[in-house]
């Protein structure tokens, strides 16, 4: 089905927005252009197989005004992050931006150069390596740099680099203290449901135009090719730790529980260079994602760069952050810094303060009002994480879900909480009456909660449907936040036209061969269908050769516990002998390969296999 056009509502509060905003101010547009050397042309790159992994030229729509269809401020911003192509932050230190949601950094050593953050995918790095190379010359990478823990600073490394080098020595790869763990849960435990909720979040299967996604406001988009992952060879542990890297030195400041749970800010005194990680980009970011993670702590975030101005700002002339565009002089990013780390305190004691005057997260997301010098500054808008979620954030990190009201104890789901209030309200046809004058007026969000009721009570009626699909669309169009637009732009397509899956594998190929051999069997435990699982009961040792240890697996209770243990044919129902945990996740996945050996009773494995439920990357979101 076809999008519509901008209702008169969101028109008429656009030109109210594109009245009020500093849309005169474009010193970021002159920020991020300082420095352009070269784009990649055309703005795209192809898997092996041809398959188109990342196209910026996409968005080249952006270059006119604002339509009725995107929020002005928005169409700002993505203007600003769909710009392409190598940049030099200083002499010595470059750029390329806008070959995936992220940066990627080259700082040049004696003899070759040093890369932060190779993308989320192998293509795209190496992409953004020869566009480098083609202005800078053949330099030989030293080594890679993670700054925390997401996937789109490190995904892309065998890009870059490659295993043999990191091995031999060539190439170094530092990480911050718990990296890898971070790194790899993240996107094995919960991923396959984050992966589902980021295809929402980041608009994958949208259209790019003014009707469809127009950007995610931390970047464009994200790269669908291949994730790898290399394992650091140096791990940062402590604040003013140093390390140098073929003649250039480096000087840390970690930065744990922030915007992940491993990330480091560091400096480099000869360039008089600081480098934020995602800890301050041109946008409030996300305490909590919309895809889910766990809560950020803001109050530590304030406090990291408030050290960070502390340490650093009187020695550097630029800073340069993970996403967006770099700030130069010490004055302005003293400035920068010093509201950035405002803004996150503010969201975390103001809440505070009205959660301790009995609000609900709710409550306090629609009474919350930024100081003014907050309020104008462009890096502080809502363009990735919103005041609205981020207040409900806090609010959950210190109150849990529960609001205090008995009587949102223990509601019904949402699908029979829906049929009793389709009942009580006269019916379907009666709930889409009251959404259809709702929509009319432009009250939008009581349109979409009555419409949600209607859908998950009924969710074959059409005309709930497709009133439902055209209210999201609404909101979407009215959205500051890329993230909420892409949400709400996405519901409305799975309405229209069905589910759109997962757009990526979270749980790629690549990162669980970095699953160490208690994750492989944390990750088995998740997947343990309780029910299935209550009359069966397991012992089974699993004999890794390499490194040789055997671990104990014990199911009772629908409970599958693991310890290290010396193996006892005696006791165990079966032993399994794996060369490595390569092997055994092969085996495990059902495709056993050389190196994997199975002794005692045969059926043990095939009791467990049968208990596991594979995770579904399909399921349902604006339906039942």
């Amino acid at each position: 089905m076809t999008s519509q056009p901008a209702h008169a509502a969101i028109a008429a509060a656009h030109r109210r927005h594109h009245a009020a905003l500093p849309l005169h101010d474009t010193a970021d547009f002159a920020d991020a252009d300082r420095g352009f050397l070269a784009a990649l042309e055309p703005g795209v790159v192809t898997a092996a197989d041809g398959r188109v992994v990342w196209d910026n030229d996409a968005y080249a729509f952006l270059a006119g005004p604002a339509p009725t269809t995107v929020h002005p401020s928005l169409w700002r911003q993505c203007q600003l992050t769909a710009r392409q192509g190598l940049y030099e932050v200083v002499p010595g230190i470059y750029q390329v931006r806008g070959l995936d949601l992220s940066n990627i950094t080259f700082v040049e050593t004696d003899t070759g150069v040093l890369v932060i953050d190779p993308l989320i995918c192998t293509e795209v790095a190496a992409a953004a390596l020869g566009l480098y190379r083609s202005q800078r010359g053949e330099r030989p990478v030293r080594a890679v740099i993670y700054t925390h823990s997401h996937v789109d600073h490190f995904g892309g490394v065998l890009g870059v680099t490659t295993a043999d080098d990191v091995d031999a020595g060539r190439v170094e790869v530092l990480a911050p203290e718990g990296f890898v763990d971070h790194a790899v849960a993240e996107n094995v435990y919960a991923g396959t449901a984050m992966a589902r909720r980021a295809t929402y979040m980041y608009g994958t299967a949208l259209p790019r135009g003014p009707r469809g996604q127009v950007g995610c406001g931390l970047g464009q988009a994200t790269s669908t090719g291949e994730v790898g992952l290399i394992v650091p060879t140096v791990t940062i542990t402590t604040t003013g730790q140093t390390h140098t890297v073929d003649g250039v030195d480096i000087e840390f400041q970690m930065a744990p529980g922030t915007e992940a749970p491993a990330e480091m800010h560091f400096y480099f005194p000869r360039y008089r260079a600081l480098c934020m990680a995602e800890n301050a980009t041109h946008n409030l970011h996300n305490l909590v994602t919309l895809r889910g993670a766990l809560v950020r702590d803001p109050h530590r975030w304030a406090g990291y760069l408030t050290e960070a101005i502390e340490v650093f700002a009187d020695r550097a002339d630029v800073l340069f952050a993970s996403h967006h565009w770099p700030t130069w002089g010490a004055g302005r990013i003293v400035e920068f810094l010093g509201l950035q780390r405002d803004l996150y305190a503010y969201l975390h004691d103001q809440t505070l303060r009205l959660i301790n005057r009995g609000y609900t997260g709710a409550e306090i997301a629609e009474q919350f009002t930024m100081p003014p010098a907050l309020e104008d500054a462009w890096h502080a808008r809502g363009y990735y994480g919103s005041i609205s979620h981020n207040v409900k954030a806090v609010y959950q990190r210190y109150m849990g879900w529960f609001d205090g009201n008995p009587a949102r104890l223990w509601p019904h789901p949402p699908q029979p909480l829906a049929t009793r209030y389709v009942a009580a309200m006269g019916g379907l046809q009666r709930v889409v009456e009251l959404a259809r004058d709702a929509f009319g007026d432009g009250d939008f969000r009581w349109a979409a909660t009555l419409l949600d009721h209607a859908v998950f009570a009924d969710p074959d009626h059409a005309e709930a449907r497709a009133l439902y699909a055209d209210t999201l669309e609404q909101l979407g169009y009215g959205a500051e936040n890329a993230t909420w637009r892409n949400f709400f732009l996405t519901g409305a397509t799975e309405l229209r036209d069905g589910t759109v899956g997962t757009a990526t594998e979270a749980d790629s190929a690549g990162l669980r061969a970095q699953l160490t051999a208690d994750q492989v069997f944390d990750a088995l435990a998740i997947r343990v269908n309780g029910p299935r699982a209550f009359d069966v009961e397991l012992t089974i040792d699993v004999t890794l050769r390499n490194p040789g240890v055997n671990h104990r697996l014990r199911l009772r209770n629908a409970v599958l516990t693991h310890r290290v243990a010396a193996a006892d044919p005696a006791s165990a129902q079966a032993t399994i002998v794996a060369e490595d945990r390569g092997a055994l996740l092969a085996a495990i996945n059902g495709s056993p390969v050389g190196g994997v050996r199975l002794d005692g009773d045969a059926s043990a494995l095939t009791r467990l296999l049968g208990v596991l439920d594979a995770p579904d990357p399909d399921f349902t979101i604006v339906t039942p």
